[in-house]
């Protein structure tokens, strides 16, 4: 709870962001499920609160037949659709939409490339902007290289002049193993430089993440005890409520481990175990971040199957609604072995965190959608107060919400009003809705402002796509070299396989439930 005090400074928490320069943003795949969902309405949420100059400016680049109206239609029907609604304001979207374009083009022709490199000098002209051009790639991996080539052959790869700036945007998957992230780098890098190359993870835009920073290292009371003597174990989580979503062309080809945990879970590792930064500017934090990931003990190829365990959703009964199994969905193989669920116990060799296992894991279908972090700590030497309950509730933790509803949370004991010492563990919450007049800024909107400032610490560097590539690759290879590794069925609206508790060090132990199972049915089998 935010006391009136609180309430009264919540302007400290709002920082003024710096506007950035105008610029042509030509988005690849702009007809795509991406730039509808997330990157028009953030961008224009960005713009309503001022946040882009008046003359920022959008073109889309995609094979599909449209023209500037139809594509501003369609971006409008969007934003209404993702966003609040009842809260769109249909003028500032008449000014938005005058500075949105398109073209029908494509990414295999040299001479489509010449036609835009033309209509992104007819826009600067236009629109005053002096030579800033920003490339999103929101396309499948397999037409990363025509695009990248055709734009380095039209000279779209190159700084206008020593004022202006050019960069890049690549969504993940950053690669489908280590040796095709090798390449896909090597590629990049014919045509790009390293500091014009950024790679997004969304995650890393979220407000929670970026405060695990600020929890850590601005507060006297945490940094202190965020080491091996005083912690336990580490747990990280991240769970969806949904299915695959009419993804399973993708989905079968991919599976947990590459669609989440190579990026979204390692990155969130990164945050919470990195040493102090000498300094808070990206080269630093990224830095420090590297060495987490050059620190991960490498998996041995022969004890993959004992640490890390893999389920794939079946068929169930979720709040009495039927529910598809994975093998059901459309475009996913008969008997398909794509793990849906994964969790997996691994260790970082170095002086702070030798010995603290760390718990990683995600699956899809599972009772809630939910993203924390939890940091387990040490007992007492002695347990004074004894009781019936299980011994990891005597333990305190630290619960960093990354979503849904984002916030810190830690719990510890207290004694229970009467006449005995009764303990009970109780929770100090705080929610970053509580801070009054306080928005949280979505996700990308928050990426794509620091791409334009040429602010690249919350992006992800060559090197650490590397370093996490290799710490991943003996897993997939186990899983190639040994077929017969166990993937378990869970049923949809569970909290994965019950075998799962079985890598939580010691029997006392088992991962944060935030709510119950909702499947009627909360068995496993072996598939």
């Amino acid at each position: 709870m935010i006391t009136e005090e609180g309430k009264n400074q919540s302007e400290e928490f709002t920082e003024k962001v710096k506007v950035p320069d105008a610029c042509v943003m030509v988005i690849f795949g702009a007809s795509g499920d991406l730039t509808r969902r997330m990157l028009i309405p953030d961008l224009f949420k960005v713009y309503s609160e001022k946040l882009l100059p008046e003359n920022f400016t959008i073109l889309g680049f995609s094979r599909k037949d449209l023209d500037d109206e139809s594509f501003r239609d369609s971006m409008k029907s969007s934003v209404i659709e993702f966003t609040d609604k009842d809260n769109f304001n249909h003028d500032l979207w008449d000014k938005f939409e005058k500075n949105i374009f398109y073209m029908s083009e494509n990414y295999d022709d040299q001479n489509s490339y010449i036609r835009l490199r033309d209509k992104i000098e007819s826009l600067e002209n236009d629109k005053n902007i002096k030579g800033n051009r920003l490339f999103y790639l929101a396309v499948p991996p397999d037409s990363l290289s025509p695009i990248l080539k055709n734009l380095a052959v039209c000279g779209l790869n190159v700084n206008e002049s020593k004022r202006s700036w050019t960069r890049i945007i690549l969504e993940k998957p950053f690669g489908h193993d280590l040796e095709s992230a090798l390449k896909l780098n090597k590629k990049i890098r014919q045509y790009f430089t390293e500091d014009q190359i950024y790679r997004i993870d969304h995650y890393l835009g979220k407000e929670s993440v970026q405060n695990i920073l600020v929890t850590r290292f601005a507060n006297g009371i945490f940094e202190p005890i965020w080491n091996r003597n005083y912690v336990e174990y580490v747990e990280v989580t991240s769970a969806e409520s949904i299915g695959i979503e009419n993804r399973g062309g993708y989905y079968d080809n991919a599976g947990a481990l590459r669609d989440m945990v190579q990026n979204h879970l390692l990155q969130l590792v990164g945050y919470t175990a990195m040493e102090p930064p000498s300094s808070f500017d990206s080269k630093s934090i990224r830095d420090e971040s590297l060495k987490v990931f050059q620190s991960l003990r490498p998996i041995n190829i022969d004890e993959v199957e004992k640490t890390v365990l893999r389920g794939q959703y079946t068929s169930s009964k979720i709040r009495g609604n039927a529910s598809e199994g994975y093998r059901e969905e459309k475009d996913v193989r008969e008997h398909s072995r794509t793990e849906t669920f994964i969790a997996m116990k691994f260790f970082i060799d170095n002086w702070r965190w030798g010995g603290v296992p760390f718990y990683i894991r995600t699956g899809k279908k599972l009772p809630t959608r939910v993203t924390e972090i939890v940091i387990h700590f040490k007992p007492t030497p002695y347990r004074l107060f004894k009781s019936k309950h299980d011994i990891a509730e005597s333990y305190n933790m630290l619960v960093i919400r990354i979503q849904p509803d984002e916030g810190i949370l830690v719990k510890f004991a207290m004694k229970v009003p009467g006449t005995e010492f009764k303990v009970k563990n109780v929770n100090m919450d705080f929610h970053y809705s509580d801070l009054s007049g306080t928005q949280l800024p979505d996700a990308y909107g928050k990426l794509l402002i620091d791409c334009m400032l040429g602010d690249s610490t919350l992006f992800i560097r060559e090197d650490a796509v590397e370093a996490c590539w290799r710490f991943i690759q003996p897993i997939l290879n186990a899983w190639k070299k040994y077929p017969d590794i166990k993937v378990y069925g869970y049923p949809g609206g569970s909290w994965g396989p019950d075998c799962a508790d079985d890598l939580i060090a010691g029997r006392d132990f088992k991962w944060r439930y935030p709510c119950k199972n909702l499947s009627d049915d909360g068995n496993y089998c072996e598939l």
